[in-house]
């Protein structure tokens, strides 16, 4: 079986990269591709907290390690930052806007910048592909502060530009819909099957089939009480909350969960479809239906809003989100990689060449000028904080890089990492803000990148986006259709082409902490092959039919691992109201003495301009 799926067969460098095609086909390469060792975004296979990058932190915060190498002697600097993802380069950018000459140190423990900004490469039968490894997408960046609006205004981010760049019609033009797959080993035959109606709301705005839900139900491997309850759940407009006040059901459908609702209102019975739609909304929200208020599952595109009592509830629901929510199109092609390369080349300009935010989109960077001492800010990657401690004169921190133990003094520190790691850094900090920062328990994630050599299998399919419940990825989808800064997007389904895959690991039907301290250990203890394994046969089974080869489509594989990955967000199924000031990132966030906190943490928000502003403030704190 695994020779069927390609398991075993090298990909080697000559089998997805044709040399001769590079000038034309690569213009940020000129006359050659860059070395993965010397250029992270085109390593392949395990990344995001990859091998290398967590050990010392794990041995620092789950086993106590006290026996560090004595510390090299110190370097000095203004400001020391620990964590070079978005929050922590935006946090060097103010720093330096108050105090132009300062020296700065940014540490991070991986072997790139950006931290959940992740870039990943690949260079399939001469063309070069881009895609993401993490933060995706400036949602909705009208609403961002003033502060995020005029960060992206300096790194010229011209958000216009993207009606042009996103291509709002690559799905109708292709018929490329969203389908629900169905795989053998839980539902007796693989089946993949048009969404339809029964998935009314897609980030990708898919083509839309010419189906009703009745077919689509019929096409489903369902068994004949399964198929009735989906049927009744899915298709009858009835009151199933009577009881609730009309003015009231909007505030009730908040206060229980999805699953909650459909097994106490609507009668569904079947626990093969509640364990099929559970997951549906996890890679969104970080748990699944059991842990989401069914408003929020049901205005994502679940089934049940005609069950409320509300007069045409499906189309004033589809209108609302419409109404409200932006066009989903701010994507660059490496999603939010962009930005953390615009900051780079903001204090490191010697890093790549000058130009818009456009222009980083294929611009070679060069990673030999973060850590140059002739710099007044050095980015120093691979190495990990051990410790941050208050002094005399400002901050020392101790970090440990290749085995060795290093020290770094500073006037001042913002630690711009998991905010779950600080109690460890600063043993010295207050009991309850150790306490306030333990609580922030991050949402174990994978985005994984699958290069494929065509998709042609998934025109025929009519397949944007998959949803894919049973298997370990909770969907896949075509990568966002974007042209910019001379790169193309795929047009003909000849082209090689980026699908990307995303999961966010739960525990059902325990609170979302407890589901994310057990996701993050069923994620670490699952190895690449397995993941890979489980990603060639989803494949596989959803688009063999239509003629897809896993041996012979697949070009490369970089699964973007993240124990560590959104911020934790206040669930209002679980987590009070608590007073202003009292929330535990606000409590956790304060600052202690030569030590400000970042990242998106501090704000319990998974968004970009939520690890902007929280670099603002960390360094307002510090700077007045």
């Amino acid at each position: 079986m695994a020779d069927d799926l390609g398991m075993n067969r090298k990909i080697s460098r000559r089998d997805f990269l044709q040399a001769s095609a590079l000038t034309t086909a690569l213009p940020a390469f000129a006359n050659a591709a860059p070395d993965p060792a010397i250029y992270p975004p085109l390593k392949t296979g395990l990344r995001g907290s990859h091998e290398g990058s967590f050990e010392a932190a794990h041995q620092l915060g789950r086993e106590g390690r006290e026996d560090w190498p004595a510390p090299e002697p110190a370097e000095d600097y203004d400001l020391v930052v620990v964590g070079g993802g978005v929050s922590g380069l935006a946090a060097a950018y103010y720093y330096r806007a108050s105090k132009p000459d300062a020296r700065i140190l940014i540490l991070d423990n991986h072997d790139d910048f950006g931290g959940h900004a992740k870039r990943n490469e690949f260079l399939v039968r001469g063309r070069h592909l881009i895609g993401y490894g993490g933060s995706q997408t400036l949602e909705a960046p009208s609403a961002y502060s003033e502060t995020a609006k005029e960060l992206l205004s300096a790194l010229t981010v011209d958000l216009e530009s993207f009606e042009q760049a996103f291509d709002r019609g690559f799905y109708d033009r292709h018929d490329l819909g969203t389908r629900l797959y169905f795989d053998a080993a839980t539902w007796g035959r693989d089946a993949l099957v048009p969404a339809g109606p029964m998935m009314q709301a897609s980030m990708l705005e898919t083509a839309e089939d010419p189906i009703t839900i009745e077919e689509t139900i019929r096409r489903m491997p369902l068994s004949d009480e399964e198929r009735a309850q989906l049927e009744d759940l899915a298709t009858v407009r009835e009151d199933r909350i009577p009881e609730v006040p009309l003015t009231e059901v909007v505030s009730y459908l908040s206060s229980l969960s999805y699953e909650q609702y459909l097994k106490e209102h609507i009668g569904v019975r079947s626990q093969r479809l509640l364990d099929y739609l559970r997951p549906i909304p996890a890679g969104y929200w970080g748990v699944g239906a059991d842990a989401v208020s069914a408003l929020e599952c049901m205005l994502f595109g679940l089934p049940g809003l005609n069950k409320t009592g509300i007069p045409g509830a499906n189309w004033l629901a589809r209108q609302a989100v419409g109404l409200f929510s932006e066009p989903y199109i701010h994507h660059f092609p490496d999603g939010n990689s962009s930005i953390a390369r615009g900051l780079v080349r903001s204090l490191i300009p010697e890093g790549a060449p000058a130009g818009n935010a456009a222009d980083l989109v294929l611009s070679r960077f060069d990673y030999g000028q973060l850590d140059r001492p002739s710099h007044n800010v050095r980015i120093r990657l691979s190495s990990t904080a051990l410790n941050v401690q208050n002094t005399a004169s400002g901050v020392r921190v101790f970090y440990t890089r290749g085995g060795r133990t290093f020290a770094a003094s500073g006037r001042q520190a913002v630690l711009a990492c998991y905010n779950i790691m600080i109690p460890y850094l600063c043993p010295e900090l207050p009991e309850p803000q150790k306490t306030a920062l333990k609580s922030l328990v991050k949402v174990p994630l994978v985005y994984s990148n699958v290069a494929l050599t065509n998709w042609r299998a998934l025109k025929r399919a009519g397949a944007g986006m998959v949803f894919t419940p049973n298997a370990f990825h909770q969907y896949f989808m075509i990568d966002f259709p974007v042209s910019m800064g001379g790169y193309r997007f795929a047009e003909s389904e000849d082209d090689p082409i980026v699908l990307h895959f995303a999961t966010a690991l739960t525990a059902p039907g325990l609170p979302p902490r407890d589901q994310h301290r057990l996701g993050r250990a069923r994620l670490l203890a699952t190895s690449f092959p397995d993941i890979e394994r489980n990603l060639r046969e989803t494949l596989a089974g959803a688009l063999g039919p239509s003629g897809f080869d896993p041996v012979e489509d697949i070009a490369a594989i970089t699964v973007n691992r993240w124990p560590h990955g959104y911020a934790y967000g206040y669930n209002r199924l679980f987590d009070p109201d608590y007073p202003p000031g009292e929330a535990p990132h606000e409590v956790g966030r304060a600052r202690f003495g030569n030590i400000a906190i970042a990242n998106s943490d501090a704000g319990a928000r998974a968004y970009l301009d939520e690890a902007i502003d929280q670099a603002h403030r960390a360094v307002g704190e510090l700077v007045g």
